[in-house]
């Protein structure tokens, strides 16, 4: 299954790159190929090396402006005129979608395969993975827009809420009929 995940760029705390590394592994022992935003520095090399140390493949799509930052080996690396681009050659080279910690381009990726997803866009399944409850505030938002009726499909129809990595793979595979 070709697995995208959205997550930061930033070197992070060891609470957030010790899950990252362990669920990279669970992917690249499983077969599975990491669609990424090709990045080799932060949060981001940690869950490539892990998928590629595991024997996973690396699918990388970059963007103009962050090309220097690109991983130079991966299996598969292209490189986007800009960010819309990039979101739109993510989704349509994965299977499902794994959205890991991350700050505004992790959230505006998060809320356009969420909005896709709404309008029936797309049924790839999406799982948000809260590690540390990085997302708890986010996740309680989410709620209240279900239970107020600002979404016209359940929540669970959008999105699986997992607290680590073992639920969230186990959750996808599931989902492809992989298990």
């Amino acid at each position: 299954m070709n697995i995208c995940v959205f997550l930061s760029a930033a070197d992070l705390d060891e609470r957030y790159t010790r899950p990252a590394r362990e669920f990279a592994e669970l992917l690249g022992k499983g077969g599975h190929t990491l669609v990424w935003g090709g990045s080799d520095v932060g949060l981001m090399k940690v869950v490539a090396d892990g998928v590629e140390r595991a024997g996973g493949r690396l699918v990388g799509v970059s963007v103009e402006f962050l090309q220097a930052r690109a991983r130079p080996r991966a299996d598969e690396m292209v490189v986007a005129k800009d960010l819309a681009e990039r979101k739109a050659l993510l989704l349509g080279k994965s299977d499902a979608i794994v959205i890991m910690v991350g700050g505004t381009g992790t959230l505006d990726e998060a809320t356009e395969i969420l909005e896709l997803k709404k309008h029936g866009l797309t049924d790839k399944p999406v799982v948000l993975l809260n590690t540390d409850g990085f997302y708890d505030g986010l996740k309680q938002q989410f709620q209240r827009m279900d239970e107020e009726g600002f979404l016209p499909v359940p929540l669970t129809d959008l999105v699986f809420f997992a607290e680590d990595g073992v639920a969230a793979l186990a959750y996808l595979e599931e989902s492809a009929g992989v298990r």
